[in-house]
C-alpha cells in the first residue's frame, strides 16, 4: 500500500471546532471539535475520495508526494504557552 504526504491546512470556526482542507483534492474537507479531530476526520476523507478516484480510473491528483521509507515529514504545531 503507498503512503502519501498530502497538504493540509487547518482553521479556526467562528463557531467553534476547527475545519482541515486538503486543497489538492477536490472536495476534501473535514471537521471537528479539535485540530486532532479534524486532521483524523480528514484523513477519513482522503482515503475514501482517493479510492473513488482509483474506482473510476483516474490519476492521483497533482501536488500529493509518495512517502519513500525513511523520509522525514515536516510539521508545524500550535501551543498555548503560559504568559
Amino acid at each position: 500500500m503507498t503512503k502519501l504526504v498530502i497538504p493540509v491546512e487547518v482553521e479556526a470556526l467562528e463557531e467553534g471546532g476547527y475545519l482541515a482542507i486538503c486543497s489538492v483534492i477536490q472536495g476534501c474537507h473535514a471537521e471537528g471539535e479539535t485540530v486532532a479531530e479534524a486532521l483524523e476526520n480528514l484523513e477519513d476523507v482522503v482515503r475514501i475520495l482517493l479510492e473513488l478516484q482509483k474506482e473510476d480510473g483516474l490519476p492521483l491528483p497533482e501536488g500529493l508526494e509518495k512517502l519513500e521509507q525513511g523520509a522525514t515529514i515536516k510539521a508545524q504545531l500550535v501551543v498555548t504557552a503560559p504568559e
